[in-house]
């Protein structure tokens, strides 16, 4: 199931053999490009009691979270990062086959799954221990329940790890703090100078295994990050600028806020599809523009096809109806109306719901006039009904090899996407 420097290395009469062709393989991933890639321990061991149940009494990193179980989330945001070599993920002992299942898609790029311990502590230590083997210069340790991390956060870790041991993303604190006895405030504490640690944190790879050993001799455990197990050392720990929307998802509010902010910036998409006859006489008109042609279009309208379509598309990307429920064709407030009303009205709709326009594309099927001359005109007069930038809309043209109705020219089809992101 994983690749050559994951479960195969491991198992199997010839393990010494298999383990070190493992181990060849790996470290040509962790040096290949112009960089030494970084190898990642990710944490995914835990119960996550404190989330709360969604009906499957599921932990949480493996709970959906706009459709995607969290883990999946997080291992998509190290496994598409190009810094990003060997990934190894600690899971319960108890959850290994629900790993499997919901991480199969990431398969090729993930080394054998590692058994947690009890603690973070220990199960840290457990990750670090299998990449010993490739002894990798920077190790990056994160937690699952942070699915949110983003590529710029990533870099920042790594490029800070060029001239530090330990590197932690952090944010000032903005609250007031107080320290609290026996529900009475006994201290009001000095914040200019604190910081909220953040995950992934970055190591030199020996250092961090080191001092991980070194804590698992003792009867210190009060660790709460890898971070600490290293300033116990007497590391200095570098600190880099954190991200806002790199949350861990620890309680039930916390998911309920993490699925609000999903589907806030969820993308959209409508398509839409129109057809017009030409009848007796012009005007010709095409996405808003008017076109030279001894034949014009029939419709109750001005029967701009390309722009019924984006109209119905718009609609679509929104669930609310069509052109036709919007404006009835039998009313006689639309004859002979211009189409950049409809869709204006759509974009319009757009927008008080929050939503923005990202791109436009409309295909207008026919055999007669030529599109091409009339393209830019056709562009700009989109972009200008929408409020948007001529860079987000396309237009384009085909024919059906002389096929159907179009081939026979007795009319215009059109077809249209649109991608809206709503807020």
């Amino acid at each position: 199931m994983y690749n050559s420097t994951g479960a195969a290395p491991y198992y199997g009469n010839s393990a010494g053999k298999t383990a070190l062709a493992g181990v060849i393989v790996g470290l040509r991933w962790l040096w290949s490009g112009d960089t030494v890639k970084a190898a990642v321990v990710i944490l995914a061991a835990g119960k996550g009691s404190r989330a709360g149940g969604d009906g499957q009494a599921l932990p949480k990193q493996y709970r959906a979270l706009g459709g995607i179980p969290v883990v999946n989330r997080t291992l998509t945001a190290f496994a598409e990062h190009d810094r990003i070599g060997e990934i190894v993920v600690v899971v319960h002992a108890d959850e290994q086959d629900m790993f499997a299942r919901t991480a199969a898609p990431f398969a090729d790029r993930l080394r054998a799954p590692v058994i947690g311990g009890a603690t973070r502590q220990e199960s840290a230590l457990a990750g670090l221990e299998t990449l010993a083997p490739l002894a990798p210069q920077n190790v990056l340790i994160h937690d699952a329940a942070r699915p949110f991390v983003s590529p710029g956060l990533i870099d920042r870790v790594i490029d800070e790890l060029g001239e530090n041991d330990a590197v932690v993303p952090a944010l000032p604190v903005s609250d007031t703090l107080k320290k609290e006895r026996g529900g009475y405030v006994v201290e009001t504490l000095e914040r200019s100078s604190l910081r909220t640690a953040q995950t992934p944190q970055g190591f030199r790879f020996g250092a961090i295994l080191d001092a991980h050993k070194a804590a698992a001799k003792t009867a210190e455990n009060g660790f709460t990050d890898d971070a600490s197990i290293a300033e116990w050392q007497g590391a200095r720990v570098a600190l880099v600028e954190g991200d806002k929307g790199n949350v861990k998802l620890t309680t039930a509010e916390d998911f309920a806020m993490a699925e609000k902010q999903i589907a806030a910036g969820e993308s959209r998409v409508g398509q839409g599809f129109d057809v017009h006859a030409f009848g007796d006489g012009g005007p010709l008109i095409l996405c808003g523009v008017t076109i030279p042609h001894p034949r014009g279009l029939t419709g109750h309208s001005d029967a701009d096809v390309g722009l019924h379509a984006l109209t119905d598309a718009l609609l679509g990307a929104i669930g609310d109806g069509d052109i036709g429920t919007h404006f009835p064709p039998g009313d006689p407030t639309w004859a002979g109306a211009a189409s950049d009303r409809f869709l204006s009205d759509a974009a319009a709709r757009i927008r008080t719901r929050g939503g923005t326009i990202i791109n436009v594309d409309v295909t207008i099927i026919c055999e007669e006039p030529k599109i091409g001359p009339h393209r830019q005109a056709m562009i700009e007069a989109i972009a200008t009904i929408l409020e948007i930038e001529p860079g987000r809309v396309s237009v384009k043209a085909t024919t059906t090899e002389r096929l159907g109705f179009t081939g026979r020219n007795e009319g215009i089809a059109a077809s249209a996407t649109a991608t809206v992101r709503m807020s």
